[in-house]
């Protein structure tokens, strides 16, 4: 990808600006430029294609695929054709990317790759030893960041002989000494001809935002979901049915099942039902495919945009990070501007990437192993949680995650009705995302088929087990000063001193979680700086590469009401369409995934607008957003 003259100065100017003053400290619009600048040099120098040499793609089979009439307008289940030069590109089963030269992601084998030991991490620097919230979220926001990585990617699980073996301290109470941790299935597709690339993997997943979790990523899997009836998805008095294999709800993707979940799942499904009914009024003669597939678009494109101007910002609460998000979506101009006169500009920063002109900045779309990592996310899991009631905020019970958690989930709706399982979720608190606060449940985790996990350590082992750097040449390769001494990564003296003697003095040997966990983040930040580099980047290139957020984002695919549900609708307006008992919790908040009003105990509060006045103060202060007329 060749850059201009302009670009390169741009970009240098802030380069060499950043030597001296990060980007969070400058003024907030040179502070957004930098932002700018930082995304152009990510998209340059940290996209790496795992394709087999000589290939250009993934799978190598461009040449010759017959594209399906339906595949032009539709997504397919298992991603596929979304590029439609490169059908293959992002589809269920191709290779995750890298963010790093694949010289730097060759994993680490022999004694490195156990040294300092996991299960050592896990217990001295990872275990929670009193919770630590993290007041600017609600626990919805922790279900929600799991709702969408079930979206994106998932390596799958190896044969139970295919095990990593982590030794264990005499006395360690763990069950089985050493502990067994299963490798990451090794990739189907490689030939010879991939001899010198680091080992690579492929995702389950399909590597596009389309709502996966919710509608399956094969065909045989979202056609159980389907009534075929007005294009319509199967719910039970409110309720997802239960998968009779599993005893699980059935939905696009199951596994690692707990409370929050089971609501996102529920809600987005109902959201979907809620949009085929809107497009059956309109186009009373469509077919019952056409009307579910459109529903599809518009369902998965609102849940990207909750995800962009809500769930980040939220997560990340700073001025500049909410003008950057927003503008992510809607541009510099502005939603005003966006929802009035629609796009002003072809550039992405001044009206937004969706509906640009669609681009993958030299390399094939998929999502990256940095990725995954930047996206571990345990501690947001609380131990305990104090379940409320939405009509007048009292005690129903204190419960242990483990109640809330894979079958329990199930049996937990037949005694907490699920509007007071969402106020909870609204009000209580997740962890920081800090050392010293990873989840105990999740350290002493039993699987459904009996298999014990210490999850921390596992996030440890994968890391190394898939080739990603350590701490400090993950900030090398993202551009970034590493550190020179345990206490600049922290002014926690405590933090420093276990780093250092769990490290053993080498602060070249700490993993990427470990260092995330510990810096100190920029002003009003989730999470660190430095996963941060790895979501300027990914944030905008799951959008700019897909064909329906960008070349076909308009209401020729989606209907001009479509797009008007997109534009118009929030988390909130989504929750209050289907549960209007949280209007009272909701009165004020802007952004729903921040804590919502705590209900005086005792008392019920009087009625709040509920999702028609909500929707209907929205429109009077939004323009027409296209009126081209649908097919």
């Amino acid at each position: 990808m060749r850059r201009s003259i302009f670009s390169r100065v741009f970009t240098g100017f802030f380069s060499f600006l950043n030597r001296f003053i990060d980007w969070h400290r400058l003024p907030r619009p040179l502070a957004i430029l930098n932002l700018m600048a930082l995304r152009t040099v990510l998209r340059h120098e940290n996209l790496y294609d795992t394709s087999t040499p000589g290939t250009g793609t993934a799978g190598g089979e461009s040449a010759g695929v017959e594209i399906p009439d339906f595949a032009v307008s539709f997504r397919t289940e298992d991603g596929s054709f979304n590029d439609l030069e490169h059908p293959e590109m992002g589809r269920t089963g191709e290779r995750f990317a890298r963010n790093f030269p694949l010289a730097h992601s060759f994993p680490e084998t022999g004694e490195r790759l156990m040294s300092p030991n996991p299960r050592d991490i896990s217990n001295e620097l990872l275990a929670r030893q009193e919770f630590v919230p993290a007041e600017i979220l609600n626990i919805l926001a922790a279900a929600w960041i799991q709702f969408q990585t079930h979206d994106w990617f998932n390596h799958g699980r190896s044969k139970d002989e295919e095990r990593l073996e982590i030794p264990l301290r005499p006395g360690d109470p763990w069950p089985e000494h050493p502990m067994k941790v299963l490798r990451t299935p090794p990739d189907p597709t490689r030939t010879a001809a991939d001899k010198d690339l680091p080992p690579t993997f492929v995702n389950t997943e399909s590597h596009w935002w389309d709502g996966s979790s919710v509608y399956g990523s094969d065909a045989k899997v979202a056609a159980g979901l389907r009534t075929f009836e007005d294009g319509r998805m199967k719910v039970q008095d409110g309720r997802l049915p239960l998968d009779p294999d599993t005893g699980l709800p059935s939905t696009g993707f199951n596994e690692n099942w707990w409370v929050g979940l089971g609501l996102l799942h529920t809600l987005f499904t109902l959201e979907h039902n809620a949009i085929c009914d809107r497009i059956r009024g309109v186009y009373s003669s469509w077919s019952d495919e056409r009307v579910y597939q459109t529903a599809k678009l518009i369902n998965s494109a609102l849940m990207a945009k909750i995800h962009t101007v809500e769930w980040t910002t939220a997560i990340l609460p700073n001025k500049v990070l909410q003008t950057g998000m927003s503008a992510n979506w809607w541009g510099l101009a502005g939603q005003p501007v966006r929802t009035t006169w629609g796009r002003i500009s072809k550039s992405e920063a001044i009206s937004g990437i969706p509906g640009s002109e669609r681009h993958h900045h030299g390399a094939p779309f998929a999502l990256t192993e940095e990725f995954v990592t930047v996206y571990r996310l345990h501690p947001l899991i609380p131990d305990e949680v104090r379940v409320q009631a939405a009509r007048d905020g009292s005690v129903i019970k204190d419960v242990d995650f483990k109640q809330l958690a894979l079958r329990n989930a199930v049996s937990f709706f037949d005694e907490v009705p699920i509007v007071d399982a969402m106020y909870t979720m609204g009000v209580e608190h997740p962890g920081a995302m800090v050392l010293h606060n990873y989840p105990n449940f999740l350290r002493n985790l039993t699987l459904p088929d009996g298999e014990i996990l210490d999850m921390a350590a596992v996030d440890i082992l994968k890391d190394r087990e898939r080739g990603i750097p350590r701490y400090n040449q993950f900030r090398r390769l993202l551009h970034m000063r590493p550190f020179k001494t345990f206490e600049q990564i922290t002014p926690n003296r405590s933090w420093s001193a276990k780093l250092k003697e769990v490290y053993e003095g080498d602060i070249e040997r700490i993993d990427p979680l470990v260092g995330m966990l510990s810096e100190t983040p920029p002003a009003g930040f989730g999470f660190s700086d430095t996963a941060f580099r790895i979501f300027i980047l990914m944030a905008s290139r799951r959008i700019k590469s897909d064909r329906f957020f960008t070349d076909d984002y308009n209401p020729r695919v989606y209907t001009p009401e479509g797009m008007r549900w997109i534009a118009e609708n929030d988390m909130s307006a989504v929750l209050l369409r289907h549960y209007p008992e949280l209007a009272p919790a909701l009165r004020g908040v802007t952004n729903a995934f921040a804590p919502w009003n705590r209900l005086p105990i005792g008392r019920k509060v009087a009625r709040a607008p509920g999702h028609r006045e909500v929707l209907a103060e929205r429109r009077s202060t939004a323009g027409p957003v296209d009126s081209q007329v649908a097919p």
